[in-house]
């Protein structure tokens, strides 16, 4: 018959039962779903916990980083007015030092050796 529901030959109806294989096919899969379900979510909040604390300690060595040069800009401030240096003054021949590799002190300290060393030979 074209077109219509049969099962074995025979027009199906709403009021047939269904093979009790299928039912616990369906119902065995539908349970495992269910019962599964808490432990995924569980799954789920354990991993946005350890994002989170991996986040944390990210930001927490960050902090740390940064107060660790701070202290260190202060240490080098404190030490340059202990010596009655101005802090400006002294960035710029440190970044004299950094560019050139020799500060204006050890370049006129050798610049005075090598006049020295001229004069003694004449």
């Amino acid at each position: 018959m074209a077109g219509s529901n049969t099962s074995h030959g025979r027009q199906a109806t709403m009021t047939e039962e269904v093979d009790k294989q299928i039912t616990d096919a369906v119902t065995q899969s539908t349970t495992a779903v269910v019962g599964e379900s808490p432990a995924m979510a569980m799954g789920l909040v354990y991993q946005s916990e350890a994002h989170s604390m991996g986040i944390l300690f990210e930001n927490a060595v960050a902090t740390q980083q940064r107060q660790n040069t701070m202290s260190m800009a202060a240490t080098n401030v404190g030490i340059l007015q202990m010596y009655g240096l101005e802090p400006v003054a002294s960035a710029g021949d440190g970044q004299k030092l950094a560019q050139t590799g020799v500060s204006d002190d050890v370049a006129m300290a050798t610049m005075a050796e090598l006049i020295k060393s001229i004069r003694s030979l004449s």
